[in-house]
């Protein structure tokens, strides 16, 4: 047999488009929508509840991360414990989620028992029953695990940095207190599940390989639920004046200094949001990156440095972020201040655009590999509100940003006297 000539590099193509299924859409009885991502050769589903009843929609802080996460401990025909055997024995998988945005309920099944799950999360939407010793168990585990996060760097860097972008009280700056947990009463939690879940809108999500009977199934037990026509409580949105803000927390047990810096951008709604994506991945979106090669790879100051474009629902926001040594953290910050400064004034060469795009429509495209994977990108475009063509078009997107795009992107948004510096640890 021919052995392969290990020298010469092996041939490749460069991927031009990626187009994903369409998304069927029903209108179950109470106004409910049904979106059905039909995808996959293996007959399993997941079926997802998604509330408007995230951070935004809450009176008290913790009210909606302790109702979702309540819905499994009892009803009025079942216990915690009874539930939890009941999703076993069919051989379910379930998560309660909570974010700023939403909240919700995911089971991963066989499209064959979906008429035994459907029943438990119809009453556990409708009939949870809020046990208050499950309350107490519930509250002694957040805050465990809150204790265990404020003694990392890298978690009060983080909560500092978001408080400071979007201020204390709003959705996406807020964090978790110790207070807020310790004060939160069933009362509240029972509220917000009344007004959000038991009575709210809510969307519905199925993808996998999905039959005309598991749909029929979903309109059985989801589409009788009442719905308020009563508005979600939505908190309004506050303004900060963040730019050029440097916030030291200083903690002098550690040997390591944790560092953010970033500035508020947008959405995907943005018309460049792609052009950005691009100028991102190039300073600090990938492992060659700009960020990496010099304060990583060259200066030896730190194990990994990386930059984000992150997109919520209706925000987004640059940051950059590392770990290193707190003798080298000024050293570490003038070093991206000295990049930053490099994008905006010298165009990138044509050798390094192309193998960042090509690196970007590649990481794209492997992150297509399983049915649920697809599914999570047309639930993003229905959640956000996006045109249905929107990931069709991101490689098409990505190739066509020049060297000029990111030369103006990184003078439009990368200045560092827009941003706000986070430091925990010492400089």
């Amino acid at each position: 047999m021919m052995q392969p000539d290990r020298s010469i590099a092996p041939d490749f193509k460069v991927i031009h488009s990626i187009h994903l299924p369409e998304t069927t859409t029903y209108t179950l009885e109470n106004g409910t929508p049904l979106h059905v991502i039909n995808i996959g050769e293996q007959p399993v589903v997941r079926l997802e509840c998604i509330f408007e009843g995230g951070n935004r929609n809450e009176e008290v802080p913790g009210a909606s991360l302790f109702a979702v996460k309540m819905l499994p401990e009892g009803t009025p025909d079942l216990s915690s414990a009874e539930i939890s055997e009941a999703f076993d024995r069919i051989g379910a998988f379930t998560d309660f989620s909570n974010s700023s945005d939403a909240s919700g309920i995911v089971v991963y099944c066989l499209s064959r028992v979906l008429p035994e799950v459907l029943p438990l999360v119809s009453d556990m939407m409708q009939q949870a029953t809020f046990p208050q010793k499950e309350m107490e168990d519930l509250r002694n585990i957040t805050l465990q695990n809150l204790r265990v996060n404020q003694e990392k760097t890298s978690y009060l860097a983080t909560v500092a940095f978001r408080k400071g972008l979007f201020g204390a009280n709003h959705p996406y700056g807020q964090s978790q207190t110790e207070a807020d947990i310790e004060s939160l009463t069933l009362e509240q939690v029972v509220k917000h599940f009344d007004r959000h879940i038991r009575n709210g809108a809510y969307t519905v999500v199925m993808a996998g390989k999905v039959s005309d009977a598991d749909v029929e199934v979903v309109k059985q037990y989801l589409g009788k639920n009442s719905i308020s026509a009563e508005p979600a409580l939505t908190r309004e949105d506050t303004t900060v004046d963040y730019a050029g803000q440097e916030v030291l927390i200083v903690k002098e047990d550690g040997l390591q200094s944790t560092i953010r810096m970033g500035r508020k951008l947008f959405t995907r709604h943005h018309p460049d949001y792609f052009k950005m994506l691009v100028t991102n991945e190039i300073l600090g979106g990938y492992f060659g990156s700009r960020l990496m090669k010099n304060i990583r790879e060259e200066k030896g100051l730190t194990y990994g440095i990386s930059s984000h474009l992150i997109t919520l629902r209706n925000a987004g926001y640059f940051m950059i972020g590392t770990d290193v040594k707190k003798e080298f953290t000024q050293q570490t910050i003038d070093e991206i201040k000295k990049e930053i400064h490099i994008l905006q004034t010298v165009p990138v060469g044509e050798d390094e655009l192309r193998t960042v795009k090509n690196f970007m429509a590649g990481e794209f495209a492997g992150s297509l590999n399983t049915a649920f994977d697809v599914a999570d990108r047309r639930k993003l475009l229905l959640m956000d509100g996006l045109p249905s063509d929107f990931f069709n078009h991101y490689i098409t997107q990505i190739h066509a940003t020049t060297s000029d795009d990111i030369l103006a992107m990184a003078n439009a948004y990368l200045n560092p006297e827009d941003m706000l510096e986070v430091v925990v640890g010492g400089k």
